[in-house]
Parts: structure tokens; C-alpha cells; sequence
């Protein structure tokens, strides 16, 4: 090879490997698509999920569960001896955009019972009841019910009833009975 052969090459190499600096630095040069796709397909997944959970939140959700409660799109399932110390538990279920508000007890006559945390006279004031000994205790009128009548007797300020049931030393109450309780909740109806 001539020497001026030699000299033209390497200027050609010289002059590739600038243009590849030039590309490198301005950033010209063809990059994988690997990372878009990837980051793409993220997207899809966390958007999926996102829909997912606001499907189901829309359904309906319990809050203030012990880890041992068992929730289906049918029923609330809890275990009986969560209420053996005869202490009113206090329960929300969301629904729609309606917060639903409850509460179990085991009275001293040893019956698990249920009821809204609302009554018919006072479910505007959004106050609820709260346990005094043996006792559920109305936080807007001051009346007291005692907790064997929880569940038996309904009307006027009396804790709106909620139906329950027992099944093998579980109380299970019905998504449709903590639904059919949104009357007292739903504070933009007028009346």
C-alpha cells in the first residue's frame, strides 16, 4: 500500500469515529426501543390496576375490621369471639359515595347484635351512639338503650336494626341488609 493509501484510510477512520462523537454527543445516534416498551407496558399494568381497585372500592369496602373478618361482594363475616368482651365495636362500609356507619355488641343477655349507628329521629345530626356500660347512648339527644334491646326494638331514637345472623361461631351480616341502611347516611337528601 502506498502511503498516501494509508493516510486517506486512517483519515477515513478518523473522520467515521468524529462522526460518531459528533452522533454520541448531540445524541443522533439509534437507541434501543427496549426501555419505551418496558415503560409502556408499566403503564398499562399500573393504570389496569388503579381501574381495578376504584372498580372495587365502588362495590363496597369495610373499614375498622379485625384481620380475622372475611369480606365477600355478598357478606361481612365475623368471628364471635371478637365481641365476647361485650364491647361495642364500631364499623364503616363505603358504598358508592355513601359512607354506611354500624355497630356490634354482645349484650348482657349474651346475644350478639347489630345496628346502624343512626336512628329515626336523629340521623340528621350524623352523631351516632356510644357504649356506657350496658348501655348504647345516643351522642345528639342523650337517650339511652339498654343493649338487650338492640336489634329487638325499632323506631323513634332506638338504633336502627340491622339483620344478622350466626353461622358455626360466626356472626355474618348481608352487604344487602348494611345497604338497605344508606337512608340514614346519606346526608344530601332532603326532607
Amino acid at each position: 500500500m502506498s502511503k498516501k493509501k494509508s493516510k486517506r484510510m486512517k483519515k477515513n477512520r478518523n473522520v467515521k469515529s468524529r462522526a460518531e462523537k459528533k452522533a454520541t454527543v448531540l445524541g443522533n445516534e439509534r437507541k434501543s426501543r427496549i426501555p419505551l416498551i418496558i415503560a409502556c407496558v408499566c403503564m398499562v399494568l399500573i393504570t389496569g390496576s388503579v381501574l381495578a381497585f376504584y372498580s372495587l372500592s365502588k362495590k363496597g369496602t369495610v373499614a375498622g375490621t379485625e384481620p380475622s373478618t372475611m369480606m365477600t361482594d355478598t357478606s361481612v363475616v365475623y368471628p364471635a369471639s371478637l365481641f365476647d368482651d361485650g364491647k361495642a365495636r364500631h364499623f364503616i362500609y363505603k358504598y358508592q359515595d355513601i359512607t354506611i356507619r354500624y355497630f356490634i355488641l354482645k349484650s348482657s343477655d349474651g346475644i350478639i347484635r347489630a345496628a346502624f349507628d343512626a336512628c329515626d329521629v336523629c340521623w340528621r345530626a350524623g352523631k351516632g351512639y356510644y357504649q356506657q356500660g350496658d348501655y348504647m347512648v345516643c351522642r345528639n339527644c342523650g337517650r339511652r338503650f339498654a343493649s338487650v334491646l338492640v336489634n329487638e326494638v325499632k323506631g323513634g331514637c332506638n338504633p336502627a336494626p340491622l339483620n344478622r345472623g350466626m353461622s358455626k361461631e360466626k356472626l355474618v351480616i348481608q352487604v344487602k341488609d348494611i345497604i338497605a341502611g344508606q337512608q340514614y347516611f346519606d346526608f344530601s337528601r332532603k326532607i
